[in-house]
């Protein structure tokens, strides 16, 4: 190591911390690689006890030379997002924001969007979830009367649809409103989502006194009712002292061990809402730390408003650096606010309540979930250390579509990146404990070769003879260190009567509707439960809406089609005979005997 930090040069960059497998324990950023990283093992006993057990396991060192702090940095928070190393502070947001869409068609639509942009269209946010974007075009088209209907429908109407009857569109795909005065419309909508309603209601107001003196009374009462709603909303969302700038509040709290950033929206002038962020690896760190760590990570895969308030950032050198890297990624200037005065400073008290509130009752949650595992562990009789869970089911309808699920209970929650469907190719439908067999064949087989981590218990969503399946697969992989929980439905299938039937006991375990721990396990279960019915339905969804000739060889997707037109569809397809189908042009003898035979 000391001859590692020797060749270390006096210059910025990126440092990689490795333990004797190759991965990756740290990944860090120094405006002086040689000075930082020996910081590390120079005095080693100053360091917080995380970081001793960290440095203790660094067997060597990997940097990169940038040409600048920010540059560093951008780097730094690539490679966290990517290695996921076990010593940073991780945000996992790989949610993706939704926006507000007003297409490019000669007749724009409004609609929701999620995923890449496209130039050709404008977009507004990004709202922190569907909710606000779907209340946002609600609003639109009570305002503005703006479609939302799919090009396929516009394209083919003949007569307005059930929005202009209730008001919420000017049915432009029937020619009820020009080009022009929809073009206005659009403008208007694109103005408000701006946070330019100061124009957009002036515009109204004249609009509405020359249909007056015009005598269209109608039309100057509807101007009338979109002033209104206008005023109403910006009474209501319109956040004072931004001007229509774009802003994001951020704020970090810690309660009972749990640590929460609240990001608060603020787009156009209006305030969208909020959402809160738990990193993890985040207990040693202080929360200016985890602020510059989200900052760090979040902007590399979202948006960055020209102005960001938060708190707790001292460090002048640290925000300088930050705003640097966010302006070199975004494009534009960005300013970080850290003590804010006046309405923004409200702001970011209100945002420090939310991440306050978000982690105490996320605290309160675990703390629940904790309790639910001793009592069940001290019910079932199960060692301390049994932490993580996998529960099993099957679903179907009378055998088609078999398919089986395997959901993960770990650290207090369900871990949704660790969940698996399986679809089930047991020859005899409706075969239960066949799919039970071939599900948890394929799952252990996996995790015995050291693909995965083995849980401590394994539910099974079944009574004994599911159980039973079970314990033999489980001894066939040679796996002796996980404990079998079959769940038995109760009388009637009512909650709370469950039966927990366990391999070597005659007896099931009964442990009541109010007892926690089975609180933990019918938590488990419904999830099995859900997650199994939704990968049902798609494949059953996927089989039902298939066509048949999509299964034999030969029949491409314009054969496909020349046969379902020339016949009609598929039923004369089906009446049709060999004969018949040998006249079609590119269907041969051969082929047309093997269509009849797959089709009858």
């Amino acid at each position: 190591m000391a001859a590692i930090l020797a060749g270390l040069p006096h210059l910025p960059g990126v440092y990689r911390m490795l333990d004797k497998s190759g991965g990756v324990l740290y990944v860090g950023k120094a405006i002086d690689l040689k000075k930082r990283v020996a910081s590390y093992f120079q005095k080693p006993a100053g360091l917080s006890p995380r970081i001793q057990l960290m440095v203790a396991q660094v067997v060597t060192l990997e940097t990169t030379v940038t040409r600048s702090e920010s540059e560093a940095l951008l780097l730094e928070s690539n490679l966290i997002k990517t290695l996921s190393p076990r010593y940073n502070i991780l945000f996992r947001d790989d949610k993706s924001y939704p926006y507000l869409v007003i297409s490019g068609h000669p007749i724009p639509r409004l609609g929701f969007h999620r995923g890449t942009l496209d130039k050709r269209n404008q977009y507004f946010g990004p709202f922190p979830g569907a909710g606000s974007v779907r209340e946002s075009i609600q609003l639109l088209q009570k305002v503005f009367r703006l479609r939302n209907c799919e090009d396929s429908v516009f394209a083919n109407r003949s007569r307005p649809c059930l929005m202009h009857q209730i008001r919420r569109c000017t049915a432009p795909c029937v020619g009820n409103i020009s080009e022009d005065d929809y073009a206005r419309d659009v403008r208007s909508a694109a103005l408000f989502l701006s946070g330019k309603e100061d124009e957009v209601i002036e515009n109204l107001i004249a609009r509405m006194q020359a249909v007056s003196e015009a005598q269209d009374y109608e039309a100057a009462a509807l101007h009338r009712d979109q002033v209104s709603a206008l005023r109403a909303v910006r009474e209501k969302q319109y956040v004072s002292d931004v001007a229509g700038r774009d802003a994001d509040v951020i704020a970090c709290a810690r309660e009972g061990g749990v640590t929460c950033v609240n990001l608060v929206m603020i787009r156009g002038g209006r305030h969208l809402g909020d959402h809160n962020h738990y990193p993890r690896h985040a207990d040693a760190a202080d929360e200016e730390q985890v602020i510059a760590a989200f900052i760090g990570q979040h902007y590399q895969q979202h948006g960055v408003p020209p102005l960001i308030l938060a708190r707790p950032l001292r460090d002048a050198h640290e925000i300088s650096v930050l705003e640097g890297m966010l302006a070199e990624h975004a494009g534009h200037k960005v300013q970080i606010v850290t003590r804010p005065a006046g309405p923004r400073r409200v702001w970011l008290e209100m945002a420090e309540k939310n991440a306050r509130f978000g982690a105490a009752h996320t605290a309160s949650l675990h703390a629940n979930q904790e309790a639910r595992l001793a009592a069940l562990q001290q019910a079932l009789g199960l060692p301390e250390t049994a932490q993580r869970f996998e529960c099993f089911d099957i679903s179907h309808t009378m055998g088609e579509a078999t398919v089986a699920s395997c959901v993960v209970y770990d650290q207090s929650a369900m871990q949704k990146s660790d969940y698996r469907r399986f679809n089930i190719t047991t020859p005899v439908a409706g075969d239960d404990y066949g799919a039970m067999r071939e599900v948890l064949q394929r799952r252990y087989r996996r995790l015995v070769t050291g693909e995965g981590k083995m849980p401590d218990v394994i539910l099974i969503d079944g009574g004994k003879g599911q159980l039973g399946i079970a314990r033999e697969v489980i001894s066939e992989l040679g796996i002796s260190d996980v404990t079998l929980v079959g769940v038995a439905k109760g009388e009637d299938r009512k909650a709370g009567l469950e039966a927990l039937w366990m391999p070597g006991r005659d007896e099931p375990f009964l442990l009541g509707p109010e007892h926690p721990g089975l609180h933990l396990v019918q938590q488990i279960r419904d999830e099995a439960h859900r997650f199994a019915i939704t990968g049902h339905r798609a494949r059953r969804g996927k089989v039902r809406s298939q066509s048949p000739l999509e299964n034999i060889a030969g029949i491409g997707a314009k054969r496909r089609q020349r046969l379902l037109a020339h016949f009609g569809g598929l039923h004369g397809l089906q009446a049709a005979s060999v004969d018949e189908l040998a006249k079609i042009e590119g269907v041969s003898r051969t082929l047309a005997e093997k269509i009849y035979q797959e089709l009858h």
